[in-house]
């Protein structure tokens, strides 16, 4: 069997069962955070979203990008295991420390007192999770997304019953950190429970020099991106209200949910598949455009429908405190458009080695979006919205230059891939916005309704001029039955 068939193989099997994790997982969490809203007012989310910049920087100090280094790694030994696992415990021994430290400071910056307390009790997250970190580098390395599947699910069911419980009895922000710290928790135990992998009492400097020469330029642009993505909450927070920044966090996470589902599983599953593939440009660049066409097809129309959709979404399942975060959660969408053109263009980095690259991009798109920040903030939060979706646009030219420089995939070759496919959702929009202004449904019968409608047009437009993404996505759906019959076999 030739590299690219296995390839194939591994990668649909992957996407399957990894797409199973997530849907569960994010099906879950997005029930449970609308579940929540109803308990909880913005301002609980809001003081969530005060400190989320600071666990996200502590869970990327532990990482450090050991865990892309051990999923890239052609050969991978115990000892190599073992260091990274050391590496990661201690590191994030270290952010947790820190983040004690700074609790106070963290509270006096925002005036908020009750997060320093919050900040100690929710950063211990940081340290559970470095328990975890090399068993799923090992199961995605291997592609064992049934395993990470079977994890998941559970934990997930069992931290939002949890926090949906605490919520009910006015815990209030409290029930959050719950949820947070269960999920973290039952998560690594079952990882340790269901995978055999265990670290042994050694530690190799030169395995470390290896894993983190590669992965310190990850680590510094993932600390970059971190800062900067998580930066609008620091300024709506710090500058605006609690309650803007509930808003905001809150769409955010709906926002997250729909990307990371439709968009992340593939990039996910084939990191480690086109790992194995890194000297071949020619199938890299073939694959990397099915994957972009892919990705494309499925997420335009969720995000599309999900602006169109999103007040009477609103006012089905949340109160109508919440509907001020209507356009904010629309705007977000907008700017998300972009996110697999990015992400796809940063994952051929990743796959070629050039971590160096990868750093410099990170650093340049920082600067470019502070700078479209300061710009924006006199305008307010929409403002500040506005200024996400330009910058998202502006980036994508250095993030898609070294592609065609690497793997010959150039921006013109990517637009053609890309632009058919956006036409198209932009129409089901289109038709979906007209129904919903000429027919008078209510709110439920209206999302059903013009859903399906838009559904039904995006499929029959497709086929009419036979998108190749269609075709493809049906083809892999086509051959996971009989992979699934053997893998069991």
């Amino acid at each position: 069997m030739t590299s690219e068939s296995t390839y194939r193989q591994k990668t649909v099997t992957g996407i399957f069962w990894y797409f199973l994790q997530q849907f569960s997982y994010f099906g879950v969490q997005g029930a449970t955070t609308f579940i929540l809203a109803w308990f909880l007012v913005p301002e609980d989310f809001g003081l969530m979203a005060m400190v989320t910049i600071f666990f996200s920087l502590g869970v990327t100090l532990m990482d450090s990008g050991i865990s892309q280094a051990i999923i890239r790694k052609k050969e991978v030994g115990q000892i190599d295991y073992s260091t990274a696992f050391f590496t990661n415990l201690g590191l994030g021994i270290l952010a947790y420390a820190i983040l004690f430290a700074a609790a106070p400071a963290i509270a006096n910056f925002y005036n908020e007192p009750v997060l320093s307390p919050l900040v100690r009790i929710a950063g211990l997250v940081v340290v559970i999770n470095s328990f975890q970190l090399i068993q799923i580098a090992d199961l995605t390395r291997r592609m064992d997304f049934k395993v990470q599947f079977r994890v998941t699910l559970p934990t997930s069911l069992l931290s939002g019953i949890v926090a949906v419980a605490l919520a009910g009895l006015g815990f209030g922000v409290w029930s959050l950190v719950a949820q947070m710290l269960i999920a973290a928790l039952a998560v690594t135990v079952l990882y340790w429970i269901t995978n055999r992998l265990r670290p042994t009492w050694e530690f190799s400097i030169e395995s470390f020099q290896e894993m983190f020469g590669f992965g310190s330029k990850l680590f510094l642009s993932g600390l970059i991106s971190t800062a900067y993505s998580n930066i609008y909450i620091v300024v709506i927070g710090k500058i605006f209200t609690a309650l803007e920044a509930g808003y905001f966090y809150f769409v955010q996470q709906i926002t997250a949910l729909v990307v990371t589902l439709l968009c992340g599983v593939v990039q996910h599953v084939t990191y480690p598949a086109l790992a194995t593939l890194q000297d071949d440009d020619r199938t890299l660049k073939e694959s990397f455009r099915n994957i972009i066409k892919t990705v494309v097809y499925v997420l335009y129309p969720g995000l599309i429908a999900l602006i169109v959709l999103a007040e009477p979404i609103f006012r089905i399942v949340l109160k109508s405190e919440w509907l001020p975060a209507v356009p904010y959660l629309q705007l977000l969408c907008i700017s998300s458009l972009m996110y697999p053109l990015h992400a796809i263009n940063l994952n051929i980095l990743k796959v070629k080695g050039r971590s160096d690259l990868f750093l410099y991009l990170e650093i340049f798109k920082t600067i470019l979006g502070l700078v479209i920040l300061l710009i924006s903030i006199p305008y307010g939060v929409f403002g500040i919205l506005v200024g996400l979706i330009v910058s998202s646009v502006l980036s994508y030219v250095p993030n898609s230059y070294f592609s065609s420089t690497l793997i010959g995939y150039s921006i013109p070759d990517q637009v053609r891939d890309v632009l058919p496919l956006f036409l198209v959702a932009s129409s089901m929009g289109l038709l979906m916005y007209v129904m919903g202004w000429l027919f008078s449904f209510s709110d439920i019968i209206e999302v059903i309704v013009i859903s399906f409608a838009g559904l039904v047009f995006y499929l029959i437009v497709n086929h009419i001029i036979r998108s190749e993404a269609q075709s493809l996505l049906l083809h892999i759906l086509e051959e996971q039955l009989p992979l699934r019959v053997d893998n069991h076999e």
